[in-house]
This record gives structure tokens, C-alpha cells and sequence, in this order.
């Protein structure tokens, strides 16, 4: 059965507020008792940004009744009765915009690795599924998401591939398909709309996509990565896109607020957006209800031992944000952007009853997570079960190779026999997705280019893993620090999601890259022909099928093993995988060659 043709599944979501406005009123007034009474806690009010002590919430089937100062009217026989013993209570925290598969679990593990956190809210865009499964792989997230205790929203994946004509994916996606799946009862709006080039030169693809977002009245998301805000960029924002993550200035943001965009700020594993965003808030006096704060890309290891949106919401308040202000940028700004303000987002009567006990609110430390009035998590450990995801064979196996690789696949023929030849570089740049168009001379010896790890450089290759074309395209890379004969593999390559291979050794690039087509997909190491670390990833070469503190705990071997290697770039496994995505400045490679993303153009590696 196609995936529009399957029934969706009852979401599991409190009933709608217009149905249960007369229980509200009813417990409100003390007529009928809540099922849950917090009492004595200090209100985090995001609609005035202030604290009020001494306030009671009454709760009923899973939305706020009450409110106030006192609400003992409220309970009953059967009332549970928290005592916040003068804890903060917080609005449950918004994720508005990230992909689920960075984290490399499914939309279940996730979500039970980041509620301890204080997360409630999800916004996810899961593209990377669509470029290697289609519309099938998008509709088993979007059913997955809607059997969660918390609200966890799809946007529906714009640009599959993210670059026509610059890459092949495993799927396209067209206008048709979007229009189709803004009648799903997930979807919340567009997916990044990445093919900015598109919008602006008015592509039918991109108007039609956007047309068809926003006659179904649902939310573009946006994400323009040049750093030149020049007539494309006020086309762009012209074209419909509401928000934009893509920002790593100051000016950015400003520039995005000014056009009447969400200036979404991102604290991701490796993305450090957020200081050079809100400069705008604290330095110019921005008015901070058009930022709103954001992920993007979290793997399993930041999850598990750092946190999630209590991590971003911690560090804009470590930049001089006001903590209520950091909090709103979470939770309200969200919500009011997704059109989505009556129902989460913050703690009034009618909302969700999703909302954080906190003993410390600068520090954001969270005791107690609550979603739809239920207790989900306890000092940092889930209280509550989540039901175990399950996908089809037909989401595993996707690792298409047409035979197992070679040293000599790696052999990068040189324009001359022996001396030196300039050849284009990725550079990589810590803790930011876009990287560097460099040049360098690099040595050759019998027609082929030498690596040169004194002078940090590494070959690069993109292989083809869906169509089984046998395709090998290799390049250069400068950054990683690298020092040993190793080489690392991943089938998680944003967003085509081909194969990358990075490293110093041939040989170990072989291993390397026929040990992920052996398990089916996933991320390996190998140095000097003995893998260092594995995690597999059978979902669409993407996801893990285990939970989150095992993938966790591999992710964290990976780490070391990398340093291990003379690796020193913070969180590079994010770095490597960003490699092959083609919509973000300067250079980048594809299953068709070098591109040079500045002018959308395929270049030569030797110049």
C-alpha cells in the first residue's frame, strides 16, 4: 500500500481545547476537580515576562484550567497534588526547527533521550529520510511522531535533492507530493526551503512548493546560506519563506528580523550560531519576540550527556539574554510563529499542559518534565514509557553499492607526472557549517596527488550508494588535523546522503567504505586497517534501531577514536557529514564532482 493510501494513526494528543473549554470552566470555577494540582510555584509568564510567586496550576485532561494565586477549589478525592516548593515553573521547551536523524535514532529514542531535558515541543524536517526513501520515508516519521506523549510537528521536506543538478538523490519530490502532504494531520508547514537560488529565480518547483504551502495556510521554513544579502536575499524573502537558521552574524539576524523573517538562532553539536545572534537583542535593542532558538543538528551524544533545547535556551542566557527572554525564544516565539500560540508555548488556561519545575532558572535545571499533564521525566530520568519504534525492511538495506571498493578507487590522477599542481581545498571551519574554497599546491609522484598530513590535508571521496553506479568522486579537504594513516566512512551525508570518506590511507578508506556497505550503513573508523569505532545506522543508512545511551555511548567512542587520530575539531563527526551539502557556501563535493556553492557551479579539483 502507498504511503497516501495508508490510514493515519490516532495522534496522541489531548482533546481540543473548543471541546474542553466547558470541563475548563467547570474546574476553573471549582465545580469539577483537576486531575492535577501544582501548587506553590513561581510562574514563569511568557505572555507579560515576569515571575509571579505563590502560583497554583490546576490541570484537566491535559490542558490548564487554572492559573493563579490559589487552587484549592480545584481539588478533589482524586486530584494529584505536586508541590513545587517554590520551583519555577516553565513552559515545556520548543524545538523549531531540527532533523531527528542527526541524532541518529529514530523519532521515539529521540525524544526519550531529550525530554529529561525539558523538551516538549518538536518542529522536525525530515528531509534526510526523503532523499533516500521519498514520500514513503517522510509518512513513516510523520506517523511515528504522532504517537508520542509530547507534541512532535513535521514540516514537510522542500528540497529532495536540495540541489538540482548538482547531486542525485535516491527520491525527488515535487509540488505535487508537497500539496499531497499538507493534508496529513502532522504536518505543520515547508520543510527549509534550501534551493534559495530557486526562489529567486522563480523555479517551478520551489513557487509551486511554496504556493502550495501557503494556500493550505501552513508555515514556509527558511534557510538562505549566503552570506551576500543582495537583491537574492530580499527576493528570497519576498518568496514566501518565514525564518531562516542559516545566520552566523549578527547581521544576519538583523537582516532576516528587518524583512519580516523569524530569525531562528542554533546551538546544534557543532553550530555555535547563538552568541553572534543575539548581539542583535543585546547590543541593538532588537525586539527579541523574532528570535527564536533552535537545534538543527544534535547527535546522540550531545543528547545524552549535555542536553537539548535546555543547552541552547542555558547558553543564550551565558550571552546576556535575560532568562525569561532566552525561555520566551523557546517556547511562545515558537509557538506564535507556527501558528500555533492557543496551543502550546506557554503556561495559560487553555494551553497544553506542557511545563518544566525548575530549581534554578538561569542555570535552567530542570526537576521535574511535565507534557500533556502527565509526568514524563524526573531528575533527568524518564518516569514514563514510550512506545518502541518499528520500521519496515523495506527503510533497511539501502546501502546500494555496486561492488565492494578498492585502494586504486581512490587514486587521484594529477594533470602532471611528477612535482606539484594548485588544486581546489574544502576547508573546514570549526563549529559552523559553512566551510572554505581554498587553494594549495599539492605534491604528485608517479601521477598521483600525495595527502600531506604535516599540512593537514586529506582526500576526500563521495560514493555512490543508492543506484548502485559505482561512482567514486574524489577531492581534497583541509581541517580534520588528522596525523595517521585512518579514514572514516558515513552514509549519513547531508543531504543526498551518499557515502563520504575521509582519511589519510587508501586501503583504510576501502575498509572503511565496504564495512558500511557489509552492516547496512552507519558511521566507521579505521586506522591502519583495524576499525576503531562503529555505529550502525540500518534505517536508510540514518538511524540506529537501539537506544539512544548505547548510540550515545558509540558516538562517544567515535569521538575519541578520532582524536585518537590527530582529529581536533570540535564535534567533527557533524562536520564530516556536512560535507557533500551542496546549498551552503563555499565548496563542496557531489556524486557529479568539486562544487563551488558562491556561483552553483561544478569546478575542477586542479585549477
Amino acid at each position: 500500500m502507498a504511503a497516501e493510501e495508508q490510514p493515519f494513526p490516532k495522534p496522541n494528543r489531548p482533546t481540543p481545547w473548543a471541546q474542553m473549554a466547558p470541563q475548563l470552566v467547570d474546574v476553573a470555577m471549582g465545580r469539577k476537580a483537576a486531575d492535577l494540582v501544582v501548587r506553590g510555584g513561581r510562574w514563569v509568564n511568557v505572555y507579560s515576562g515576569e515571575v509571579i510567586d505563590e502560583t497554583d496550576l490546576a490541570i484537566s485532561g491535559g490542558r490548564f484550567a487554572y492559573c493563579g494565586p490559589d487552587a484549592s477549589h480545584c481539588i478533589g478525592a482524586d486530584t494529584r497534588v505536586v508541590d513545587a516548593e517554590g520551583r519555577y515553573l516553565v513552559p515545556g521547551l520548543c524545538d523549531a526547527h531540527m532533523h531527528v536523524e542527526s541524532g541518529m535514532v529514530t523519532v521515539s529514542e529521540f525524544c526519550r533521550a531529550v525530554i529529561p531535558h525539558g523538551t516538549t515541543s518538536m518542529f522536525i524536517d525530515p528531509h534526510e529520510i526523503a532523499n533516500v526513501l521519498g514520500m514513503a520515508g517522510v509518512r513513516l516519521m510523520h506517523d511515528e511522531a504522532m504517537g508520542m506523549p509530547t507534541n512532535v510537528y513535521v514540516q514537510m521536506p522542500s528540497c529532495v535533492p536540495s540541489a538540482p543538478g548538482l547531486e542525485n538523490a535516491a527520491a525527488s519530490l515535487g509540488p505535487e507530493d508537497i500539496a499531497q502532504a499538507m493534508a496529513w494531520p502532522n504536518i505543520i508547514g515547508l520543510g527549509e526551503v534550501m534551493d534559495f537560488p530557486g526562489v529567486a529565480a522563480n523555479t517551478p518547483r520551489m513557487s509551486g512548493e511554496v504556493a502550495a504551502t501557503m494556500a493550505a495556510g501552513k508555515t514556509v521554513g527558511g534557510h538562505f546560506a549566503s552570506p551576500v544579502l543582495d537583491h537574492a536575499f530580499h527576493a528570497y524573502a519576498a518568496g514566501g519563506p518565514a525564518d531562516d537558521h542559516e545566520g552566523t552574524r549578527k547581521e544576519d539576524a538583523i537582516a532576516r528580523v528587518r524583512q519580516g523573517m523569524k530569525a531562528m538562532i542554533r546551538l546544534g553539536s557543532a553550530w555555535y550560531d547563538v552568541k553572534e545572534g543575539v548581539r542583535g537583542i543585546t547590543e541593538d535593542g532588537l525586539d527579541p519576540r523574532n528570535f527564536i532558538l533552535c537545534t538543527d543538528d544534535c547527535h546522540s551524544g550531545t543528547l545524552v550527556n549535555e542536553g537539548h533545547m535546555n543547552r541552547v535556551v542555558k547558553h543564550a542566557i551565558e550571552c546576556g539574554v535575560a532568562p525569561v527572554t532566552a525561555i520566551q525564544m523557546a517556547t511562545l516565539n515558537t509557538a506564535q510563529h507556527f501558528g500555533l500560540e492557543r496551543e502550546l508555548g506557554s503556561i495559560a488556561p487553555g494551553r497544553l499542559a506542557d511545563f518544566l519545575l525548575v530549581d534554578d532558572l538561569e542555570r535552567l535545571t530542570i526537576s521535574s518534565v511535565f507534557a500533556h499533564g502527565r509526568e514524563l521525566a524526573r531528575d533527568g530520568v524518564m518516569v514514563a514509557d514510550l512506545p518502541e519504534a518499528t520500521y519496515p525492511d523495506s527503510a533497511k538495506n539501502t546501502i546500494n553499492m555496486k561492488r565492494d571498493l578498492t585502494a586504486q578507487d581512490f587514486d587521484i590522477a594529477a594533470p602532471v607526472t611528477e612535482g606539484q599542481v594548485k588544486a581546489r581545498v574544502i576547508g573546514m571551519v570549526e563549529n559552523q557549517a559553512p566551510t572554505v574554497a581554498l587553494e594549495r599546491d599539492v605534491s604528485v609522484a608517479g601521477g598521483l596527488v600525495d595527502c600531506d598530513v604535516e599540512a593537514d590535508l586529506c582526500q576526500i571521496a563521495l560514493v555512490e550508494r543508492h543506484r548502485a553506479t559505482g561512482g567514486v568522486v574524489n577531492g581534497l579537504v583541509s581541517g580534520f588535523g588528522y596525523n595517521v594513516p585512518c579514514a572514516m566512512a558515513s552514509t549519513v551525508a547531508h543531504d543526498s546522503h551518499q557515502m563520504i570518506v575521509v582519511g589519510t590511507s587508501k586501503e583504510d578508506m576501502a575498509l572503511a567504505a565496504n564495512r558500511l556497505r557489509e552492516v547496512g550503513g552507519g558511521v566507521t573508523l579505521f586506522r591502519e586497517g583495524a576499525e576503531l569505532a562503529m555505529i550502525e545506522m540500518p534505517i536508510a543508512g540514518l538511524m540506529s534501531d537501539e537506544r539512544a545511551e548505547i548510540v550515545a555511548a558509540k558516538a562517544d567512542r567515535l569521538t575519541a577514536a578520532m582524536a585518537e587520530c590527530g582529529c581536533t575539531l570540535n564535534n567533527a563527526y557533524m562536520q564530516h557529514s556536512l560535507l557533500a551539502l551542496v546549498v551552503i557556501p563555499e565548496l563542496r563535493i557531489s556524486d557529479i564532482g568539486l562544487v563551488d556553492v558562491r556561483t552553483f557551479q561544478k569546478v575542477d579539483l586542479f585549477v
